[in-house]
Order: structure tokens, then sequence, then C-alpha cells
């Protein structure tokens, strides 16, 4: 049994595809509100904060994916995720479970300089304080070994269907409505974007390889990193208009701030769109040399395909 904690996300939909295509079907998919992905999967009704449910939902799992997001939220995320964590440790440590937890960079500085697997966790603010603290955490427990667990860590996403991100929302979402794309902060920095179904495939893949465990690994992205300024001159060519862009200034973000809520918690991400955004995944494409990454302009093409 693979069990996905946090179903209904499109990394979680994705990781349940991959997995029923390639590993198994035995496949449990947990969530307040589960719903098929595919045929074969069981479904559970969980509330991770709930440490009797979380336990109940790990109960005969192999391997245990840790998927949760959360709406961007400060306050939301130092109430739940820590608890979240330590239900999710507490659980695969009663079953003998291993466990794939999915996280992200908001831990990193957001400087120029690359990110590899050892950058230093230096948050700019509370939601990146809470992931350098459950990661913490979760790099305790494999350290002195009470758990068999590995880290799988991403940069921002784009990709299709569902995907949310700053990326997909300002540039390729307007784009595919007509609209004047805005791009964040720089049109002229690198960016470092995974594709979600490449994030899901990694995932499966290395929650179904015996020697991945023990370690962080950042997520394969096409190492060819675009600036906004390439992704809107492909877009261009690949819907034959010439499209033009607004490159929304930090103030911008700072202003509307004061009045709009989520632009105050996004406020702690905007270091990273000022300089380059280098995500370094030499360590996972020296170990998994086969797997495919989807290359920027294909992934461009796919979401402005989509209806």
């Amino acid at each position: 049994m693979q069990t996905i904690l946090g179903a209904g996300g499109p990394i979680a939909d994705e990781l349940a595809r991959e997995l029923h295509r390639e590993f198994t079907h035995d496949i449990r998919l947990v969530s307040r509100h589960p719903s098929l992905v595919n045929t074969t999967d069981e479904l559970v009704a969980a509330d991770l904060t709930d440490a009797e449910a979380t336990s109940r939902a790990v109960a005969g799992s192999d391997v245990v994916y840790l998927t949760v997001g959360l709406p961007m939220d400060s306050g939301l995320w130092e109430e739940k995720f820590p608890v979240m964590m330590h239900n999710t440790i507490a659980a695969v440590k009663e079953h003998g479970a291993k466990l794939v937890y999915f996280d992200n960079t908001y831990m990193y500085a957001g400087t120029p300089e690359p990110q590899t697997e050892d950058t230093a966790f230096a948050p700019n603010g509370r939601k990146g304080a809470v992931r350098a603290e459950i990661a913490t955490l979760l790099l305790k427990e494999m350290e002195t070994g009470t758990i068999d667990a590995l880290i799988g860590r991403a940069p921002e996403f784009y990709g299709p269907g569902k995907t949310k991100s700053w990326t997909n929302t300002l540039v390729f979402d307007r784009i595919r409505a007509g609209k004047r794309p805005f791009v964040p902060v720089s049109a002229s920095t690198r960016r470092s974007l995974i594709w979600t179904p490449d994030a899901s495939r990694a995932l499966a893949l290395m929650g179904n390889t015996p020697d991945a465990f023990g370690q962080t690994w950042h997520l394969p992205i096409d190492q060819d990193r675009l600036t906004y300024r390439q992704m809107i001159e492909i877009a261009s060519q690949v819907t034959g208009r010439k499209i033009r862009y607004t490159v929304l200034p930090r103030a911008v973000f700072v202003a509307g701030a004061r009045f709009i809520p989520t632009l105050r918690e996004a406020n702690e991400l905007l270091p990273r769109y000022r300089g380059d955004n280098l995500f370094d995944t030499s360590r996972f494409a020296e170990r998994f040399p086969e797997f495919q990454v989807t290359p920027y302009r294909r992934g461009i093409e796919e979401i402005l395909a989509q209806d």
C-alpha cells in the first residue's frame, strides 16, 4: 500500500496517476474530502491535525507521501503544518512505513547564489520559518534513524490543469485569456520553475527507490533557465501573436499589501524575483540519468494548448 496524505492537489493527483502507471494499483488517497484519481484508489477521509485520524490513515502503508498544501496564510501555516508533520512522523513510526515529504524552497534566502541540497535555511518571513521548522524536525528524525524518509524539494510551479503559482496566474493564464501578462518584479532574471507532472513523477520514482531514502533531493527541472521575457517570447511564437507584458515592480506589491491580504502574504517571496533564482538539481540528475525532464518550451506549449 502506498498512501498520499494531502490528496486533491495537482502534485498529489499526478502522483497517484504515476504510481498507478508505473508502480502499484494499491493506492490510498487521504484528505478531508478525497476523490478518486484512479478507479482502484482507496479513499480515506482524515484531518491530519488529528493524531488518531492520521494514524488510521497511515496504517497498513509501506510508503507514505506527505503532499499537503495550505492557503497562503502565515497564521494558518504556523497553526497547522507543525502539527501535521508531528502526527505524520508519529504515524509512520508506529506503522513502520517509509515517508516521502514534498517540500518547497521558502526556507532558502532567495538570493542569486545557486541553491543546492546543502544550502542553509535563511527564511525571509513567517511562512519560510514554518517550512524551515518542519523540515528541520524531519531531518533530525532522519539523522537519528528513527524513521526511513526522504525530502523532495521543489521551486515554484508551472504546469497544466489546476496548477497554481504566480507564473501560471500572472503570466500564462492571462496569455490564454488573451490578456496582457504581468511579470513579478523583473523580466530579465533567470527563473527556476518545475513542471508539476515532473515533480510528481520524480516523487513516485524516489519513493520506490530504496537508496533514495535518508537524503534531501532537489526535484528535477530544465536547467536551461529562462527569464520571463524569454518565456513570453516563446508564448508569442506558440500563439502566433506579439505578446506585450507589464512588469509589476516591488512597490506595487508593497502598496497593495496594505489592502489585499494575499499580496501581504506574498511579500516575503519578492526577494527571489529580484535576482536570478538558480535551483540546482544535479544530484537528482546524476542518480536518475534516465529521467526525462520536460523542457520549458514543451511545457509552455502544453499550457497554452489547454481549453
